[in-house]
């Protein structure tokens, strides 16, 4: 087991993109739902479903920018927005720019090497064969505000499908399941660039 955040993040790097669709349910009871589309080197599109639901945000790496649409890409309204700009982070803090699995495989190294990594076993995951790990801080350490995650990867593609997140009192964060993932897709060629 204590390869398999390696494997996952081999698997990772041998990808070129993905799309999933996102549900996020916060230990508040906030629930956000959305279609995620990544391409290597980092570019990001979101169409968010609930809330705010038609609003299009796309990250481009190289300018370091997030354009939101706030009522679709087929309304002239658009803004261009730093990453930690307040109207394209989460009441949490997450941005755009750190959202990709990428960016979870850092963080989840990051706590592993103040802590330790535990296997969950194999279970299934809205119908996917899946294997588990948990991931603590050890004395206080943590990544932003989560000393604990438990994650579990598809056992075939090594790819997350479930991510909850603890606080340090043990208390629930967030849960994030990505489902309908699909790797090495053709994406229309103005999908990060309407």
């Amino acid at each position: 087991m204590g390869d398999l955040l390696t494997e996952v993040e081999t698997a990772f790097r041998a990808l070129d993109n993905y799309r999933a669709t996102v549900r996020a349910v916060a230990a508040d009871g906030e629930r956000r739902l959305m279609r995620y589309f990544y391409r290597k080197p980092g570019w990001v599109r979101i169409e968010m479903l609930n809330p705010n639901r038609g609003a299009v945000l796309i990250y481009d790496p190289d300018t370091r920018r997030v354009r939101l649409w706030p009522f679709g890409t087929e309304r002239v309204l658009s803004l261009s927005l730093a990453p930690d700009n307040r109207l394209v982070r989460d009441r949490r803090g997450h941005r755009i720019d750190r959202s990709h699995v990428g960016a979870l495989l850092d963080n989840l190294q990051r706590l592993r090497a103040q802590g330790h990594a535990t296997p969950l076993g194999a279970t299934e995951v809205d119908g996917h064969a899946a294997i588990g790990m948990e991931i603590a801080g050890e004395a206080g350490a943590h990544v932003g505000d989560v000393y604990r995650y438990r994650v579990w990867f598809a056992h075939a593609t090594h790819f997350p499908l479930r991510v909850e997140s603890f606080a340090a009192d043990g208390s629930p964060i967030e849960t994030v399941v990505l489902s309908e993932v699909e790797t090495g897709v053709v994406f229309p060629e103005r999908l990060f660039t309407p």
